[in-house]
Protein backbone atom coordinates (compact mmCIF):
# COMPACT_ATOMS: atom_id res chain seq x y z
CA UNK A 1 0.00 0.00 0.00
CA UNK A 2 1.21 3.22 -0.85
CA UNK A 3 0.92 5.90 1.71
CA UNK A 4 2.85 8.49 3.82
CA UNK A 5 3.36 7.04 7.04
CA UNK A 6 4.93 9.84 8.57
CA UNK A 7 8.56 10.34 9.28
CA UNK A 8 11.06 8.17 11.29
CA UNK A 9 11.26 9.03 14.78
CA UNK A 10 9.79 8.38 18.34
CA UNK A 11 7.25 11.00 19.94
CA UNK A 12 8.52 9.85 23.31
CA UNK A 13 12.20 10.76 22.02
CA UNK A 14 10.94 13.84 20.49
CA UNK A 15 8.54 15.02 23.08
CA UNK A 16 10.92 14.54 26.32
CA UNK A 17 13.01 16.95 27.94
CA UNK A 18 16.45 16.33 25.88
CA UNK A 19 18.32 15.07 28.61
CA UNK A 20 21.50 16.57 30.50
CA UNK A 21 24.12 13.68 28.63
CA UNK A 22 25.96 11.42 31.20
CA UNK A 23 29.75 10.90 30.99
CA UNK A 24 31.00 7.81 29.69
CA UNK A 25 33.02 5.47 31.95
CA UNK A 26 36.59 5.75 31.66
CA UNK A 27 38.21 5.05 34.84
CA UNK A 28 37.73 2.06 37.16
CA UNK A 29 34.74 2.15 39.84
CA UNK A 30 33.46 0.38 42.64
CA UNK A 31 30.06 0.13 43.73
CA UNK A 32 27.99 -1.81 45.68
CA UNK A 33 25.91 -2.68 42.68
CA UNK A 34 26.10 -2.55 38.91
CA UNK A 35 23.51 -2.36 36.76
CA UNK A 36 23.51 -2.70 32.97
CA UNK A 37 20.81 -1.03 30.66
CA UNK A 38 18.86 2.20 31.40
CA UNK A 39 15.29 1.44 30.15
CA UNK A 40 12.66 0.87 32.27
CA UNK A 41 13.85 -2.22 34.49
CA UNK A 42 17.60 -1.02 34.90
CA UNK A 43 16.51 2.59 36.14
CA UNK A 44 13.77 1.11 38.27
CA UNK A 45 15.80 -1.76 39.97
CA UNK A 46 18.83 0.83 40.28
CA UNK A 47 16.27 3.74 41.76
CA UNK A 48 15.00 0.90 44.00
CA UNK A 49 18.79 0.66 45.45
CA UNK A 50 19.99 3.38 45.84
CA UNK A 51 16.66 4.71 47.68
CA UNK A 52 17.77 1.00 50.07
CA UNK A 53 21.51 3.37 50.79
CA UNK A 54 23.45 0.98 48.05
CA UNK A 55 25.68 2.74 45.65
CA UNK A 56 24.65 1.68 42.22
CA UNK A 57 26.45 2.71 38.55
CA UNK A 58 24.37 2.06 35.66
CA UNK A 59 25.88 1.19 32.22
CA UNK A 60 24.10 2.53 29.39
CA UNK A 61 25.54 1.04 25.70
CA UNK A 62 23.90 4.27 24.44
CA UNK A 63 21.19 7.06 25.62
CA UNK A 64 19.34 6.28 29.00
CA UNK A 65 15.60 5.43 27.61
CA UNK A 66 16.21 5.69 24.32
CA UNK A 67 16.53 2.37 23.47
CA UNK A 68 13.74 0.09 23.49
CA UNK A 69 11.67 2.01 26.30
CA UNK A 70 11.70 4.88 24.04
CA UNK A 71 9.85 3.09 21.23
CA UNK A 72 6.93 1.99 23.27
CA UNK A 73 3.35 2.56 23.29
CA UNK A 74 3.50 3.47 26.90
CA UNK A 75 0.40 1.05 28.34
CA UNK A 76 1.30 0.29 31.86
CA UNK A 77 -1.54 -1.87 32.46
CA UNK A 78 -2.07 -5.75 34.19
CA UNK A 79 -4.34 -7.36 31.10
CA UNK A 80 -1.80 -7.97 29.06
CA UNK A 81 -3.77 -9.80 26.56
CA UNK A 82 -4.74 -13.03 27.12
CA UNK A 83 -2.72 -14.13 29.47
CA UNK A 84 -4.99 -15.12 32.50
CA UNK A 85 -6.66 -18.11 31.21
CA UNK A 86 -3.26 -19.61 29.84
CA UNK A 87 -1.34 -19.09 33.19
CA UNK A 88 -4.67 -20.69 34.78
CA UNK A 89 -4.75 -23.60 32.70
CA UNK A 90 -0.49 -24.53 32.54
CA UNK A 91 0.23 -23.16 36.60
CA UNK A 92 -2.28 -23.18 38.20
CA UNK A 93 -4.63 -20.56 39.39
CA UNK A 94 -2.10 -19.27 42.16
CA UNK A 95 0.00 -18.54 39.44
CA UNK A 96 -2.50 -16.01 37.79
CA UNK A 97 -3.15 -14.52 40.84
CA UNK A 98 0.61 -13.64 41.87
CA UNK A 99 1.11 -12.12 38.61
CA UNK A 100 -2.28 -10.22 38.63
CA UNK A 101 -0.65 -8.69 42.11
CA UNK A 102 2.86 -8.05 40.73
CA UNK A 103 1.35 -6.04 37.88
CA UNK A 104 -0.94 -4.50 39.71
CA UNK A 105 1.04 -3.58 42.46
CA UNK A 106 3.77 -2.30 39.91
CA UNK A 107 1.04 0.62 38.33
CA UNK A 108 0.41 1.59 42.33
CA UNK A 109 4.15 2.14 42.70
CA UNK A 110 4.57 3.59 39.67
CA UNK A 111 1.43 6.04 40.71
CA UNK A 112 3.52 6.52 44.15
CA UNK A 113 6.65 7.61 42.77
CA UNK A 114 5.38 10.39 40.00
CA UNK A 115 3.59 11.63 43.08
CA UNK A 116 6.99 11.55 45.74
CA UNK A 117 8.60 13.08 42.61
CA UNK A 118 6.40 15.19 41.45
CA UNK A 119 7.21 13.67 37.58
CA UNK A 120 5.29 15.54 34.95
CA UNK A 121 4.34 12.78 32.53
CA UNK A 122 1.22 13.23 31.04
CA UNK A 123 -0.02 10.22 33.79
CA UNK A 124 -3.68 9.43 32.86
CA UNK A 125 -5.83 7.03 34.54
CA UNK A 126 -7.94 4.95 32.16
CA UNK A 127 -8.99 1.32 31.23
CA UNK A 128 -7.72 -1.50 29.10
CA UNK A 129 -9.46 -3.40 26.24
CA UNK A 130 -8.55 -6.57 24.71
CA UNK A 131 -10.94 -7.18 22.35
CA UNK A 132 -12.09 -9.48 19.22
CA UNK A 133 -13.40 -7.98 15.89
CA UNK A 134 -14.45 -11.86 14.81
CA UNK A 135 -16.97 -13.38 16.54
CA UNK A 136 -14.58 -16.47 16.74
CA UNK A 137 -12.45 -14.71 19.80
CA UNK A 138 -15.62 -14.38 21.69
CA UNK A 139 -15.44 -17.77 23.68
CA UNK A 140 -11.59 -17.05 24.07
CA UNK A 141 -12.26 -13.81 25.47
CA UNK A 142 -15.09 -14.95 28.27
CA UNK A 143 -12.52 -17.50 29.38
CA UNK A 144 -9.78 -14.86 29.91
CA UNK A 145 -12.55 -12.36 31.45
CA UNK A 146 -13.48 -15.13 34.02
CA UNK A 147 -9.28 -16.49 34.60
CA UNK A 148 -8.49 -12.22 35.17
CA UNK A 149 -11.38 -12.10 37.12
CA UNK A 150 -10.28 -14.96 39.60
CA UNK A 151 -7.14 -13.43 39.61
CA UNK A 152 -7.95 -10.04 41.18
CA UNK A 153 -8.30 -7.90 38.71
CA UNK A 154 -11.33 -5.75 37.87
CA UNK A 155 -12.30 -7.65 34.86
CA UNK A 156 -15.18 -8.00 32.89
CA UNK A 157 -16.68 -9.18 29.90
CA UNK A 158 -18.53 -6.33 27.59
CA UNK A 159 -19.73 -5.99 24.14
CA UNK A 160 -19.46 -2.76 23.96
CA UNK A 161 -16.40 0.09 24.19
CA UNK A 162 -15.48 3.13 23.01
CA UNK A 163 -13.91 2.09 19.50
CA UNK A 164 -15.51 3.78 16.32
CA UNK A 165 -15.84 0.40 15.22
CA UNK A 166 -18.18 -3.05 16.12
CA UNK A 167 -16.27 -5.54 18.56
CA UNK A 168 -17.28 -8.77 18.80
CA UNK A 169 -16.59 -8.95 22.42
CA UNK A 170 -13.71 -7.60 24.91
CA UNK A 171 -12.45 -7.85 28.14
CA UNK A 172 -11.72 -4.83 30.44
CA UNK A 173 -10.32 -4.20 33.38
CA UNK A 174 -10.08 -1.07 34.62
CA UNK A 175 -7.97 1.19 37.15
CA UNK A 176 -4.85 1.09 34.43
CA UNK A 177 -2.78 3.68 33.28
CA UNK A 178 -1.00 5.48 30.08
CA UNK A 179 1.66 8.02 30.39
CA UNK A 180 4.87 9.53 28.68
CA UNK A 181 7.65 6.57 29.62
CA UNK A 182 10.40 8.94 28.19
CA UNK A 183 9.47 11.95 31.34
CA UNK A 184 9.10 9.27 33.50
CA UNK A 185 12.57 8.03 33.64
CA UNK A 186 14.22 11.18 32.91
CA UNK A 187 12.89 12.42 36.01
CA UNK A 188 13.77 8.92 37.83
CA UNK A 189 17.33 9.45 36.59
CA UNK A 190 17.69 13.02 37.94
CA UNK A 191 16.31 11.56 41.37
CA UNK A 192 18.86 8.43 41.16
CA UNK A 193 21.45 10.84 40.66
CA UNK A 194 20.43 13.34 43.78
CA UNK A 195 20.88 10.04 45.33
CA UNK A 196 24.98 9.65 44.67
CA UNK A 197 24.49 6.94 42.08
CA UNK A 198 26.47 7.52 39.19
CA UNK A 199 24.95 7.15 35.41
CA UNK A 200 27.04 6.63 32.50
CA UNK A 201 26.23 6.39 29.11
CA UNK A 202 27.97 5.65 25.91
CA UNK A 203 29.12 2.78 28.08
CA UNK A 204 29.10 -0.72 26.95
CA UNK A 205 29.63 -3.96 28.72
CA UNK A 206 31.33 -6.60 26.55
CA UNK A 207 32.49 -9.22 29.42
CA UNK A 208 31.30 -9.89 32.82
CA UNK A 209 33.04 -12.29 35.58
CA UNK A 210 30.86 -13.96 38.05
CA UNK A 211 32.48 -13.88 42.03
CA UNK A 212 32.82 -11.97 45.45
CA UNK A 213 33.26 -9.10 44.02
CA UNK A 214 32.14 -9.59 40.18
CA UNK A 215 33.45 -7.90 37.62
CA UNK A 216 32.29 -6.11 34.54
CA UNK A 217 34.92 -4.97 31.39
CA UNK A 218 33.88 -2.37 29.42
CA UNK A 219 34.62 -1.41 25.87
CA UNK A 220 36.54 1.54 27.19
CA UNK A 221 38.85 -0.87 29.12
CA UNK A 222 37.34 0.69 32.37
CA UNK A 223 36.72 -2.25 35.02
CA UNK A 224 33.54 -1.99 37.46
CA UNK A 225 33.66 -3.92 41.01
CA UNK A 226 30.36 -4.76 42.37
CA UNK A 227 29.12 -7.38 44.42
CA UNK A 228 26.07 -7.42 42.41
CA UNK A 229 25.12 -7.18 39.15
CA UNK A 230 21.86 -6.60 37.19
CA UNK A 231 21.38 -7.66 33.95
CA UNK A 232 18.73 -5.48 32.67
CA UNK A 233 19.78 -4.94 28.77
CA UNK A 234 16.21 -6.45 27.28
CA UNK A 235 17.89 -9.30 25.80
CA UNK A 236 20.80 -10.59 28.00
CA UNK A 237 24.05 -9.93 26.64
CA UNK A 238 25.65 -12.80 28.61
CA UNK A 239 25.10 -16.28 27.03
CA UNK A 240 26.89 -18.42 29.97
CA UNK A 241 22.37 -18.32 31.36
CA UNK A 242 21.52 -20.22 27.49
CA UNK A 243 18.39 -17.78 27.96
CA UNK A 244 18.61 -17.11 23.99
CA UNK A 245 17.39 -20.63 23.36
CA UNK A 246 14.20 -19.45 25.65
CA UNK A 247 13.20 -15.97 24.20
CA UNK A 248 11.93 -14.86 20.69
CA UNK A 249 12.29 -11.47 19.88
CA UNK A 250 9.71 -10.03 17.73
CA UNK A 251 9.12 -6.38 16.24
CA UNK A 252 5.76 -4.32 15.85
CA UNK A 253 5.18 -1.01 13.68
CA UNK A 254 4.22 2.26 15.46
CA UNK A 255 2.08 4.87 14.06
CA UNK A 256 1.04 8.12 15.31
CA UNK A 257 -1.28 11.08 13.73
CA UNK A 258 -3.54 13.60 15.40
CA UNK A 259 -7.45 13.33 15.74
CA UNK A 260 -9.73 15.53 17.07
CA UNK A 261 -10.25 15.01 21.05
CA UNK A 262 -14.35 14.32 20.29
CA UNK A 263 -13.07 11.06 18.18
CA UNK A 264 -10.41 9.99 21.32
CA UNK A 265 -11.87 5.51 22.65
CA UNK A 266 -11.12 6.65 26.08
CA UNK A 267 -8.90 3.59 26.44
CA UNK A 268 -5.98 1.71 25.33
CA UNK A 269 -6.72 -1.53 22.96
CA UNK A 270 -5.24 -4.56 21.90
CA UNK A 271 -6.56 -7.50 19.72
CA UNK A 272 -3.85 -10.67 18.93
CA UNK A 273 -5.91 -10.56 15.29
CA UNK A 274 -4.53 -9.28 11.96
CA UNK A 275 -0.72 -9.91 13.72
CA UNK A 276 -2.13 -7.45 16.81
CA UNK A 277 -3.68 -4.31 16.67
CA UNK A 278 -3.06 -1.98 19.31
CA UNK A 279 -4.14 1.67 19.80
CA UNK A 280 -4.35 4.62 22.89
CA UNK A 281 -3.82 8.16 22.19
CA UNK A 282 -1.84 11.01 24.18
CA UNK A 283 -2.62 14.45 24.90
CA UNK A 284 -1.91 17.19 22.56
CA UNK A 285 -3.01 20.68 22.39
CA UNK A 286 -5.65 22.44 20.17
CA UNK A 287 -8.64 20.29 20.75
CA UNK A 288 -6.25 17.11 19.69
CA UNK A 289 -5.26 13.70 20.72
CA UNK A 290 -2.38 11.70 19.64
CA UNK A 291 -3.84 8.36 18.19
CA UNK A 292 -0.62 5.76 18.55
CA UNK A 293 -1.62 2.63 16.73
CA UNK A 294 1.10 -0.84 17.06
CA UNK A 295 0.72 -3.92 14.98
CA UNK A 296 2.41 -5.92 12.60
CA UNK A 297 4.02 -8.67 14.68
CA UNK A 298 7.07 -9.71 12.82
CA UNK A 299 10.47 -11.27 13.17
CA UNK A 300 13.58 -8.70 12.94
CA UNK A 301 14.93 -9.64 9.67
CA UNK A 302 11.88 -9.70 7.84
CA UNK A 303 11.61 -8.17 4.35
CA UNK A 304 8.86 -6.46 3.86
CA UNK A 305 8.29 -3.70 6.61
CA UNK A 306 7.65 -1.02 4.66
CA UNK A 307 4.60 -2.92 3.09
CA UNK A 308 3.66 -3.56 6.57
CA UNK A 309 3.54 0.53 7.97
CA UNK A 310 1.73 0.31 4.45
CA UNK A 311 -0.86 -2.49 5.96
CA UNK A 312 -1.07 -0.77 9.89
CA UNK A 313 -1.59 2.87 8.14
CA UNK A 314 -4.72 1.60 6.20
CA UNK A 315 -6.41 -0.40 9.17
CA UNK A 316 -6.13 2.67 10.86
CA UNK A 317 -7.50 4.97 8.01
CA UNK A 318 -9.81 2.31 7.46
CA UNK A 319 -11.17 2.48 10.96
CA UNK A 320 -10.33 6.33 12.02
CA UNK A 321 -11.13 8.27 8.67
CA UNK A 322 -8.24 10.39 6.74
CA UNK A 323 -5.19 10.69 9.19
CA UNK A 324 -1.71 12.56 9.10
CA UNK A 325 0.91 10.22 10.36
CA UNK A 326 3.57 12.42 11.78
CA UNK A 327 5.79 10.24 13.40
CA UNK A 328 6.50 6.32 12.86
CA UNK A 329 8.86 4.00 14.59
CA UNK A 330 9.47 0.43 15.62
CA UNK A 331 9.69 -1.39 19.09
CA UNK A 332 11.23 -4.48 19.76
CA UNK A 333 10.25 -6.99 22.22
CA UNK A 334 11.31 -10.66 23.42
CA UNK A 335 8.90 -13.27 24.90
CA UNK A 336 9.46 -16.26 27.06
CA UNK A 337 8.75 -19.76 25.52
CA UNK A 338 5.96 -20.10 28.55
CA UNK A 339 4.79 -16.42 28.28
CA UNK A 340 5.71 -15.38 31.48
CA UNK A 341 9.42 -12.73 31.92
CA UNK A 342 12.66 -14.02 33.34
CA UNK A 343 13.41 -12.05 36.61
CA UNK A 344 16.01 -13.15 39.12
CA UNK A 345 19.47 -15.16 39.20
CA UNK A 346 20.99 -14.69 35.50
CA UNK A 347 21.72 -18.98 36.04
CA UNK A 348 21.82 -21.63 38.42
CA UNK A 349 24.71 -21.47 39.86
CA UNK A 350 24.67 -17.31 40.27
CA UNK A 351 25.04 -15.71 43.59
CA UNK A 352 25.33 -11.90 42.92
CA UNK A 353 24.75 -11.80 39.29
CA UNK A 354 20.65 -11.26 38.51
CA UNK A 355 18.74 -10.81 35.03
CA UNK A 356 15.98 -9.17 33.80
CA UNK A 357 14.14 -10.06 30.62
CA UNK A 358 11.35 -11.39 28.40
CA UNK A 359 8.75 -9.27 29.11
CA UNK A 360 6.35 -9.78 26.16
CA UNK A 361 5.35 -6.84 24.88
CA UNK A 362 4.36 -5.59 28.52
CA UNK A 363 7.68 -3.90 29.51
CA UNK A 364 6.43 -1.13 31.35
CA UNK A 365 4.53 -2.45 34.22
CA UNK A 366 7.31 -5.75 34.02
CA UNK A 367 10.11 -3.41 34.44
CA UNK A 368 8.24 -1.19 37.12
CA UNK A 369 7.92 -4.94 38.56
CA UNK A 370 11.02 -6.47 38.29
CA UNK A 371 13.08 -3.43 39.46
CA UNK A 372 11.17 -4.35 43.21
CA UNK A 373 11.66 -7.86 42.57
CA UNK A 374 15.42 -7.31 41.87
CA UNK A 375 15.80 -5.48 44.69
CA UNK A 376 14.45 -7.65 46.96
CA UNK A 377 16.38 -10.65 46.14
CA UNK A 378 19.86 -8.18 46.13
CA UNK A 379 18.54 -7.33 49.72
CA UNK A 380 19.02 -11.83 50.48
CA UNK A 381 14.85 -11.24 51.04
CA UNK A 382 11.99 -13.58 49.06
CA UNK A 383 9.12 -11.96 46.81
CA UNK A 384 5.49 -13.64 46.91
CA UNK A 385 6.48 -14.04 43.69
CA UNK A 386 10.22 -14.80 43.56
CA UNK A 387 9.14 -18.48 42.11
CA UNK A 388 6.94 -17.39 39.32
CA UNK A 389 9.62 -15.09 37.58
CA UNK A 390 12.65 -17.17 38.35
CA UNK A 391 14.67 -17.96 35.00
CA UNK A 392 15.74 -21.18 36.95
CA UNK A 393 12.28 -22.74 36.65
CA UNK A 394 12.11 -26.28 35.73
CA UNK A 395 8.51 -27.45 35.55
CA UNK A 396 7.52 -24.79 33.48
CA UNK A 397 10.57 -25.28 31.19
CA UNK A 398 8.91 -28.57 30.97
CA UNK A 399 5.52 -27.64 29.53
CA UNK A 400 7.06 -25.03 27.19
CA UNK A 401 8.87 -27.76 25.11
CA UNK A 402 6.75 -27.17 22.26
CA UNK A 403 7.18 -23.78 22.02
CA UNK A 404 11.00 -24.21 23.13
CA UNK A 405 11.32 -26.68 20.27
CA UNK A 406 9.55 -23.98 17.74
CA UNK A 407 11.99 -21.28 18.68
CA UNK A 408 14.85 -23.64 18.04
CA UNK A 409 13.85 -24.57 14.89
CA UNK A 410 13.79 -20.77 13.67
CA UNK A 411 16.83 -20.22 14.93
CA UNK A 412 18.65 -23.26 13.02
CA UNK A 413 16.93 -22.33 9.73
CA UNK A 414 18.89 -19.44 9.93
CA UNK A 415 22.32 -20.93 11.15
CA UNK A 416 22.66 -22.53 7.93
CA UNK A 417 21.69 -19.62 5.88
CA UNK A 418 17.87 -20.10 4.92
CA UNK A 419 15.23 -17.63 3.86
CA UNK A 420 17.60 -15.05 2.80
CA UNK A 421 16.67 -11.94 0.69
CA UNK A 422 18.97 -11.68 -2.21
CA UNK A 423 19.48 -9.29 -4.70
CA UNK A 424 17.94 -11.85 -7.84
CA UNK A 425 21.08 -10.97 -10.39
CA UNK A 426 23.62 -11.94 -7.30
CA UNK A 427 25.27 -8.99 -7.85
CA UNK A 428 26.18 -5.70 -5.77
CA UNK A 429 25.61 -3.88 -9.27
CA UNK A 430 21.87 -4.65 -8.76
CA UNK A 431 21.78 -3.17 -5.07
CA UNK A 432 19.60 0.29 -5.46
CA UNK A 433 20.00 3.43 -3.61
CA UNK A 434 18.46 2.99 0.21
CA UNK A 435 18.63 -0.53 -0.35
CA UNK A 436 20.89 -3.23 1.14
CA UNK A 437 21.32 -7.31 0.48
CA UNK A 438 23.71 -10.05 1.54
CA UNK A 439 25.84 -11.20 -1.34
CA UNK A 440 28.67 -13.53 -2.25
CA UNK A 441 31.84 -11.57 -3.07
CA UNK A 442 34.86 -13.02 -3.37
CA UNK A 443 33.27 -16.34 -1.45
CA UNK A 444 32.51 -14.28 1.35
CA UNK A 445 28.87 -13.24 2.54
CA UNK A 446 28.69 -9.66 2.76
CA UNK A 447 25.88 -7.35 4.06
CA UNK A 448 26.03 -4.94 1.37
CA UNK A 449 24.01 -1.81 1.56
CA UNK A 450 24.01 1.26 -0.71
CA UNK A 451 23.30 4.84 1.01
CA UNK A 452 20.92 7.10 -1.46
CA UNK A 453 24.14 9.07 -2.74
CA UNK A 454 24.88 5.70 -4.60
CA UNK A 455 28.24 4.97 -1.86
CA UNK A 456 28.33 1.86 -0.90
CA UNK A 457 28.49 -0.07 2.40
CA UNK A 458 30.12 -3.20 3.14
CA UNK A 459 30.15 -5.44 6.58
CA UNK A 460 30.23 -9.05 7.44
CA UNK A 461 26.62 -10.88 7.03
CA UNK A 462 27.68 -12.49 10.10
CA UNK A 463 26.42 -11.62 13.56
CA UNK A 464 28.82 -10.94 16.34
CA UNK A 465 26.53 -12.58 18.73
CA UNK A 466 26.30 -16.23 17.56
CA UNK A 467 26.57 -16.16 14.19
CA UNK A 468 23.47 -15.85 12.05
CA UNK A 469 23.13 -14.67 8.94
CA UNK A 470 21.90 -11.01 8.94
CA UNK A 471 18.93 -9.64 6.62
CA UNK A 472 18.14 -6.20 5.61
CA UNK A 473 15.55 -3.95 6.88
CA UNK A 474 14.91 -1.29 4.16
CA UNK A 475 12.27 0.78 5.96
CA UNK A 476 14.43 1.47 9.33
CA UNK A 477 17.89 0.60 7.19
CA UNK A 478 19.41 -1.41 9.72
CA UNK A 479 21.07 -5.09 9.18
CA UNK A 480 18.99 -7.52 11.72
CA UNK A 481 19.49 -10.89 13.09
CA UNK A 482 16.81 -13.21 12.61
CA UNK A 483 17.75 -15.65 14.65
CA UNK A 484 17.95 -13.05 18.65
CA UNK A 485 17.53 -10.11 17.49
CA UNK A 486 20.83 -8.02 17.03
CA UNK A 487 20.84 -5.44 15.09
CA UNK A 488 23.13 -2.72 13.41
CA UNK A 489 23.45 0.49 11.40
CA UNK A 490 24.66 0.05 7.92
CA UNK A 491 28.32 0.46 8.82
CA UNK A 492 27.60 -2.45 10.93
CA UNK A 493 27.33 -0.46 14.35
CA UNK A 494 25.60 -1.95 17.10
CA UNK A 495 21.72 -0.26 17.54
CA UNK A 496 20.70 -3.34 19.78
CA UNK A 497 21.83 -6.28 21.44
CA UNK A 498 22.17 -9.18 22.83
CA UNK A 499 25.78 -8.54 20.06
CA UNK A 500 28.54 -6.28 22.15
CA UNK A 501 30.69 -5.90 18.90
CA UNK A 502 30.28 -4.92 16.06
CA UNK A 503 30.06 -6.28 12.11
CA UNK A 504 33.54 -6.24 10.48
CA UNK A 505 34.04 -3.83 7.65
CA UNK A 506 34.49 -5.52 4.44
CA UNK A 507 36.36 -4.01 1.69
CA UNK A 508 34.76 -5.17 -1.97
CA UNK A 509 37.73 -5.14 -3.72
CA UNK A 510 39.75 -7.36 -1.30
CA UNK A 511 36.43 -9.56 0.01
Amino acid sequence: MNMDTGEQRSYWIETAPPGEPQPTLDADITVDVAVIGAGIAGLSTAWELARGGRSVAVLEADRIAAGVTGHTTAKLSALHTLIYARLRRTRGGEAAKLYARSQTEAIRHAAAVVDELGIDCDWEDTAAYTFAQEPEGVAELKAEAEAAREAGLPAEYVTETGLPFPVAGAVRVTEQVQFHPRKYLLALADDLRGRGAQIHENTRVVGLKEGEPCRLETESGATVTAKDVVVATHYPIFDRALLFTRLSPRRELVLAAPIPAAQDPHGMFITTEQRTRSLRTAPLTDGQRLLIVTGEHFAPGTADVEERFGRLAGWATDHFGELTFTHRWATQDNDSTDSVPLIGPLHPGSRHAYVATGFGGWGLSGGIMAGRLLSTLIAGEKSPWSELYDPRRVLSAVREAPAFLKHQAHVARHFVGDRLPSVPAGSVDDIAPGDGAVVRVGGHRCAVHRDDSGELHAVSARCTHLGCLVAFNRAERTWECPCHGSRFDPDGHIVQGPATRPLERRDLDDA
